[in-house]
């Protein structure tokens, strides 16, 4: 298990000073997939590097199970080498001088605890048996795809048989069809070692691929943390709900239970207690087109001004009242086309509904 409590970092220059983190709290449980999910600079990867002993947090407290290893209270910092941590980085550090066995190879030949050179060979092979490459030992590590680089870089990371496995945006330098293929092997290979897994990214789509809960961060803290379905659907305020996937945003004034007067019409949502402005989130596949007008509630009148065929789906732009909305449709066999009328659908229980009207 990996504890958070109450983290606080702040980072000072010439310029003034960057609070990094506040207040950051989070529990990891023993075999969980855990993603920190947020934009540059929300305070995720200083939080990875606080864990792995990289900062120094300012105060506050990390725990490994029942072992404190920071605490700014207690005086102790146990220094990088002695949390039996496995880290993967963005850049996979991979020395181009060396094969692919001495580079799994090098912690355990170069670290501070270095096992005896019999059960090097066997990790090496281990571990690289664990990521797919048993045989490439002898490979020099210019003559790898970058695929092969980070499953050598993760094979590296579990060669020193860690308690715990930190990422720090490994799929970052793939191509999209690459990161795709390789997300769900790191979320295998995590799973059969069965220790926690912090993981950083900003990438939302990969964050729901492979997390059993993810913590949304912005501004240094940890805004939300859930299932990555519990996420999406139900989060908790307007900065998480527009940083997890599209939203489109309209204003209105929420004048009693479920009932919104908002810039695009009369709009019928989940019962709140908010009475005066509100911003109103809907996703594009909440919105359901037709060319004919339908009894259902938040049903609107629009006109298609682009459409855009992706394969799998149709993404248009309707303008609904003068304001634009974006739409997902998966009826790509019935294209409406620029220009033509239609009528969109929204349900009331796929609204969300935040208090403030602006922005």
């Amino acid at each position: 298990m990996i504890g958070v409590r109450g983290l606080n970092k702040v980072f000072r220059t010439g310029k003034g000073s960057v609070a990094a983190l506040h207040e950051a709290n989070v529990e990891i449980g023993d075999t969980e997939f855990f993603v920190l999910l947020g934009p540059s600079g929300s305070g995720k990867t200083t939080l990875l590097r606080c864990v792995a002993g990289l900062e120094t947090p300012d105060s506050g407290e990390i725990y490994f199970d029942d072992t404190v290893i920071y605490s700014s209270a207690q005086r102790r910092n146990v220094p990088p080498e002695d949390r039996r941590i496995g880290m993967v980085f963005q850049s996979y550090a991979i020395w181009p001088h060396l094969t692919v066995g001495q580079n799994v190879a090098l912690p355990l030949t170069h670290g501070t605890h270095r096992p005896p050179r019999s059960v090097v060979k066997d990790r090496v092979r281990e571990a690289l048996r664990a990521v797919r490459m048993e045989g490439y030992e002898d490979r020099p590590a210019p003559m790898l795809s970058g695929g092969q680089q980070q499953r050598v870089a993760l094979a590296r990371a579990l060669a020193v048989e860690p308690a715990i496995l930190l990422m720090d945006e490994p799929l970052s330098n793939l191509d999209a069809r690459l990161r795709e293929e390789v997300r769900f092997e790191i979320r295998e290979v995590a799973k059969r070692v069965a220790v926690p897994v912090l993981y950083v990214t900003h990438d939302q789509v990969e964050a729901m691929a492979v997390a059993d809960r993810i913590g949304v961060m912005d501004a240094g803290q940890i805004l939300q943390v859930d299932t990555p379905f519990n996420v999406y659907s139900r989060p908790v305020d307007a900065t998480v709900a527009s940083f997890l996937g599209s939203m489109n945003w309209v204003v209105g004034h929420a004048s009693g239970p479920g009932c919104i007067i908002s810039s695009i019409g009369k709009l019928v949502a989940p019962a709140s207690d908010q009475v005066g402005p509100v911003r109103v989130g809907i996703r594009p596949e909440s919105l359901a087109l037709s060319t004919v007008r339908n009894g259902s509630p938040n049903t609107l009148a629009a006109t298609v001004r682009e459409a855009s065929f992706l394969g799998d789906h149709v993404l248009y732009r309707l303008e609904v009242e003068t304001i634009s909305l974006i739409a997902k449709s998966q009826d790509v066999a019935a294209t409406l086309s620029v220009g033509a009328a239609a009528y969109v659908t929204i349900a009331p229980e796929s609204i969300l509904v935040y208090p403030g009207g602006t922005g």
